[in-house]
């Protein structure tokens, strides 16, 4: 009776059992990179010595930092092309697309595992991989050869009844699904759809329900492999790469939630968050300033159809800027060729290179004050560019509509030509680059001066003794801690000097602090670290000296990185302490390298006089792996 999720992991099983909760780790097919997390990733390939990556697969995509205003990030393409070709890894240039979006068309499969350096990986869990996000190490790992380790998930079934009505969408579903579970939901978990519902949707659309599966903290999102899938795979000419996955008929799910399609309207996630959601109808009217259509999440060639389709004869509101990215070059050649370009332009829409874009404030910031409706997947404070912006999460049918009237307008009933899916997409693989197979030795891999040598922690003392660097509230996203957009991203490679980004709009003088007090703890609320998979939130705090956070709880991918750069993450017992801590208290812990499996220790808070304790839900190898300082300490010392 096992599900979908259980028969992959239980074909790739290298350590641990299947046990909900317990230590696994699982061989790797594939692995992806982007270029915001990739250059860490192959410069810790690189401190690990491997010659050539060991997985089935791996691709390193260039689709974040294509704004070139200076040459930090076309060194960093350069270094990336080279090192791809150099170690046996396939190079997809800039302009060919979103990696998801990409990935989704040329490379996924039914049952194959995907490690990719971006938190959005699950996208592929719409064709039947098992696909998850994960920090750019722990990447580099798997292309070393390594298996990747995690807890074994929970298991959540969502039962989709019935059919969507039209002008309601699958980014509606998703919607609904973080409506009722939250950002936190799917902590710990994979979700698994099923019901007859799950037939009445593409494999784009499947992709958009699974690529948002991150918002809900989840492992990862799983679609069957099905008669839909061998269409979707006939369509890209690989239907030699199907083959069927589906649950047991007698599978149990550790819990179960049921959405009607026929009864779901349009939906809209509300700032600041991707579970602040309400009905469309709830808000309608509500002026806007800007709409952005495209992203990972929303632009495959039905997404993008159906707004020329509601565009078409028709022109954007005056008051509103209305800005379409395709997600993949294949995609967008497809848009000129059957006329929907030609629609999109004549209503007034600026179109975008095929890269992630304003998605992750490289571009496109609204004006002081905006209504920015969005088919992306995060609207997180701050993300867009503008502080004061007021960013809204929409399917593309209600983005196109609410452009055309200049406020919020739900899609529902709404006549407008629903497309066909091509039988056939023309595939054009001109744009990778195939790496170095006879004498990958001779490739030369280009270092700008941007790209800096990777700094190391120290081992783990047996006492740390230091003040609280910063106090932050619930649902910190690593946006909060290490910002993205067009002035921080081009330092990716330069921990040193991307580490005077941290906090900045929280703290302004986190860097200076942690400079002047040799680091410290950061104290949190619920859920730290949400969001994006960018190791550069763990990195940066590694390199300015902090050793601990002590938070309510953390989101996975974000405690996994902390892990990996020897950081201890640690959590309340009581989450009534978390109130007795104020900014630049003193604590203090003895006996830390005494660490062992779901142990405790004291923290003297020296300022206050009082004690707490603390929790730590650790693996024998991520203690281990603290011990030593991180997890490029721990492969050396192994070597």
């Amino acid at each position: 009776m096992p599900s979908m999720t259980e028969k992959i992991i239980q074909n790739h099983l290298r350590e641990g059992v299947i046990i909900r909760g317990e230590p696994i780790a699982i061989r790797i097919d594939q692995t992806l990179t982007q270029d915001a997390t990739g250059t860490m990733a192959y410069l810790q390939l690189e401190a690990m010595g491997v010659d050539q990556v060991k997985t089935d697969l791996s691709v390193s995509y260039v689709d974040h930092n294509t704004l070139q205003s200076g040459f930090e990030n076309a060194d960093d393409h350069k270094y990336l092309q080279t090192v791809a070709a150099r170690h046996g890894v396939l190079f997809s240039r800039a302009g060919n697309g979103i990696c998801h979006q990409v990935h989704l068309e040329r490379f996924a499969k039914p049952g194959c595992t995907l490690l990719g350096s971006d938190s959005h990986t699950p996208t592929a869990g719409g064709i039947g991989a098992l696909a998850i996000g994960a920090g750019g190490l722990d990447v580099a790992c798997a292309m070393a050869g390594r298996p990747f380790h995690l807890r074994m998930p929970k298991i959540i079934g969502v039962e989709l009844k019935n059919a969507l009505r039209r002008g309601v969408s699958s980014k509606d579903i998703i919607l609904k699904v973080l409506q009722m579970l939250s950002v936190k939901g799917g902590v710990g978990c994979v979700l698994e759809y099923f019901g007859d519902g799950v037939k009445t949707l593409s494999v784009p659309q499947r992709a958009t329900i699974t690529n948002m599966g991150a918002e809900l903290g989840a492992t990862s999102s799983l679609f069957p492999s099905d008669e839909n899938t061998l269409a979707f795979l006939k369509q890209q000419g690989r239907e030699e790469d199907f083959s069927e996955l589906q649950p047991d008929e007698d599978v149990v799910y550790d819990s179960t939630i049921t959405i009607d399609l026929a009864q779901l309207e349009p939906m809209i996630a509300l700032p600041h968050s991707p579970d602040h959601v309400c009905a469309v109808s709830e808000v309608a009217g509500m002026k806007i300033d800007q709409v952005c259509i495209g992203s990972c999440t929303n632009s495959s060639y039905h997404d993008l159809v159906s707004v020329g389709n509601i565009l078409k004869g028709k022109h954007v509101h005056p008051n509103v800027s209305l800005t379409v990215s395709p997600g993949s070059r294949q995609i967008f050649m497809e848009l000129s060729r059957n006329g929907t370009l030609s629609d999109l332009i004549a209503a007034g829409a600026r179109i975008l290179e095929c890269t992630c874009g304003p998605c992750i404030g490289m571009g496109q910031s609204p004006i002081t004050d905006a209504v920015s409706l969005r088919t992306f997947n995060r609207n997180f404070y701050g993300r867009s560019g503008t502080l004061s912006a007021k960013v809204c999460l929409v399917s593309p049918e209600t983005a196109a509509l609410s452009a055309i009237n200049g406020e919020l307008s739900s899609p529902l009933d709404l006549p407008y030509e629903i497309p066909q899916e091509p039988a056939f997409m023309q595939a054009d693989t001109s744009m990778f680059i195939e790496p170095e197979r006879a004498h990958p030795e001779t490739v030369e891999v280009v270092r700008g001066p941007n790209i800096r040598p990777l700094p190391m922690n120290t081992a783990l003392p047996d006492t740390i003794d230091k003040k609280v660097m910063i106090k932050v509230e619930d649902n910190i996203t690593t946006d909060h801690i290490a910002p993205a957009g067009a002035k921080v991203l081009p330092y990716r490679s330069n921990i040193e000097k991307i580490s005077t980004f941290v906090f900045m709009n929280n703290k302004a003088d986190f860097h200076d602090c942690c400079k002047a007090n040799g680091g410290g703890f950061i104290i949190a609320g619920a859920n730290y670290g949400q969001g994006s998979s960018r190791e550069h939130a763990a990195l940066a705090p590694m390199y300015l000296g902090i050793k601990a956070v002590i938070a309510k709880s953390f989101a996975r991918i974000h405690k996994a990185n902390l892990i990996n750069f020897g950081i201890l993450p640690l959590t309340f017992l009581d989450e009534a302490d978390y109130a007795r801590i104020d900014d630049m208290d003193e604590l203090r812990m003895e006996h830390v390298r005494d660490l062992r499996v779901d142990g405790t220790l004291t923290v003297e808070n020296v300022t206050k006089g009082i004690r707490f304790e603390v929790g730590y839900d650790l693996s024998e190898l991520d203690i281990e792996t603290l011990r030593a300082g991180g997890t490029l300490n721990l492969i050396r010392a192994q070597q």
